[in-house]
């Protein structure tokens, strides 16, 4: 995660007013490519959840990703974009051979 998605997710979490809540990421089959991102906040997470911590120590975020999606995610950053023409979070995933216009799936 970039600087300025973790720092993001940080400022949603707050909102949400649950300090426990991690950032599932994770890989489905489907989308027009064969494959598609989706991520959410989760308060529960599986004992083979793949965890990893972005921060500056102090209200470390938490992204967690089942096994499957962790490998597929291998190299992945997920960076938040703010621009003229909308904003969101984007993934640049370096295990992506061919992506789609919608941006959203790949293979």
């Amino acid at each position: 995660m970039t600087d300025i998605a973790t720092e993001k997710v940080r400022e949603l979490i707050e909102a949400e007013g649950e300090i426990d809540l991690a950032l599932r990421v994770a890989v489905r089959p489907g989308g027009c490519s064969g494959y598609s991102y989706e991520m959410f906040f989760d308060s529960e997470t599986e004992a083979d959840d793949m965890s990893q911590f972005f921060g500056d120590g102090d209200g470390d975020v938490r992204v967690v990703s089942d096994p499957m999606s962790a490998q597929l995610l291998e190299g992945a950053t997920l960076d938040f974009k703010d621009g003229l023409m909308g904003s969101g979070f984007a993934i640049d995933n370096p295990n992506a051979q061919r992506t789609c216009g919608c941006g959203s799936s790949f293979s």
